[in-house]
């Protein structure tokens, strides 16, 4: 039987009732801990908002003063306003933070990451977790070498429908895993763009950070840098970063040996610099091809579903069947490869359904959570070997476990393992 209100089996929901520990929200003054948000922007202020069950909001920091005030206004509570940073090196500081919830653009993920475990704060951390392949390393070094606990957001890894699907992916529920079809959201195509002048509540060159110097358009920043190649990924590390990770759940390896990309529908000139429209194809070690294709069932652009009849979501192809999963459904070729348990020695992956609640629940006990450092790291690879490829052209071989390009443009493609980064906001900047 299928569970009428999540549309998940009842042996598996009856079966994880008592498996995920649940995460319980904190009342006692003397209990809740002292949280401080860094990108003060939509996705950040949702995640605080969050993150309140378990603790206060004491400092929020923004290089934006209109998204300082914003957050410092919404989370204020009990007659006390939260301090207000520009510097978020200045906030860490503090002593009684305890906890960081960084919601950052991706260009500064790696340097707010690497000074808040340096400053010894649990952090829960925005996805996807870099800019660059390299920059996952230095990220990984800090979090275990000052023994935080850091959870990436990618949430998906506390849907129960993700969960069942790569349980019964695993298990081989649907015989061989022979393909992955992956489907995601396109991203925006716009140009050129007006220079206008930069607002005054605005530190522009300090929001650059890293990347190089340009000239301010108002689709630069905030909520649109996500189409840009210098601050983040285009489709590929939006959406693709969620079903990635899932992808990369379902398989068991950690990541592809072979990687193709093509443009579908190019930028404009002097414009957003990410293709709205890509497809590429993965190759793993164990013979699974993976494809990644944009559709237009998206948020972004309202347009409709795309010429396959796919909407954005995962589709599993098996030697005895498939499972097509998002946030919304799951569904399979025959019912029974949902309704038939799975054995009670079965492979069974960790256990998540509440993502920020899993993050407080390791803060005791110092456990990783569901999505730790390096499943993150290793989940963002795949997007930015995808990015490498799209930018090269080139059709190229990875070694997952060396981190390092190899046979055919191998010597291009390692060029774009990391980027150059514009001073002072390098890693002296949190020296």
């Amino acid at each position: 039987m299928i569970a009428a209100a999540s549309g998940l089996p009842v042996w598996f929901v009856q079966r994880e009732l008592g498996a995920a520990e649940v995460a319980k929200a904190i009342t006692s003054p003397n209990d809740r801990l002292g949280i401080a948000l860094i990108g003060c922007g939509g996705m950040g202020q949702g995640d605080a908002a969050n993150a309140t069950r378990f603790g206060d909001i004491l400092a929020v920091c923004d290089v934006d003063q209109r998204n300082v005030d914003s957050a410092a206004h919404r989370f204020a509570a009990n007659g006390k306003t939260p301090a207000k940073y520009s510097d978020f090196r200045k906030l860490l500081e503090r002593d009684d933070i305890h906890v960081v919830v960084q919601g950052t653009p991706d260009h500064w993920h790696t340097l707010v990451n690497i000074a808040a475990a340096r400053a010894k704060k649990d952090i829960y951390g925005e996805k996807p977790l870099t800019l660059t392949i390299d920059e996952g390393r230095h990220v990984i070094k800090a979090v275990r070498d000052n023994k935080i606990v850091f959870q990436n957001g990618t949430q998906q890894r506390s849907s129960k429908r993700f969960h069942l699907t790569c349980e019964l992916v695993r298990n081989g529920r649907i015989g061989t895993l022979k393909e992955v079809n992956v489907f995601v959201p396109a991203g925006l195509r716009g140009g050129p763009f007006q220079h206008v002048p930069v607002p005054k509540e605005f530190n522009y060159d300090f929001w650059l950070g890293q990347a190089p110097q340009a000239e301010y358009f108002n689709e630069r920043c905030h909520r649109t840098f996500r189409w840009w190649f210098d601050y983040a990924g285009g489709p590929v590390t939006d959406w693709g970063a969620h079903h990635n990770d899932i992808v990369r759940w379902g398989i068991g390896l950690d990541g592809p040996v072979g990687i193709e990309a093509r443009v579908v529908t190019p930028p404009l000139p002097n414009g957003y610099t990410t293709p709205s429209e890509f497809e590429a194809t993965l190759t793993w070690a164990n013979g699974v091809k993976q494809s990644i294709k944009t559709t237009r069932d998206d948020a972004w652009t309202g347009a409709v579903i795309n010429k396959t009849g796919q909407r954005n979501g995962i589709k599993f192809i098996g030697t005895e069947g498939w499972i097509w999963v998002n946030r919304d459904e799951i569904t399979a070729s025959d019912k029974q490869l949902l309704l038939a348990p799975l054995p009670d020695k079965s492979v069974r992956l960790d256990v998540s359904y509440d993502h920020m609640g899993n993050f407080f629940n390791c803060i005791p006990s110092r456990k990783d959570p569901v999505a730790n450092v390096e499943t993150a790291h290793r989940s963002a690879c795949v997007g930015h070997l995808i990015i490498i490829a799209l930018r090269t052209g080139l059709k190229l071989q990875w070694n997952p476990e060396e981190e390092i390009f190899v046979g055919d443009g191998a010597a291009e493609a390692n060029k774009h393992i990391a980027r150059e980064m514009r001073k002072p906001y390098d890693y002296s900047f949190i020296a």
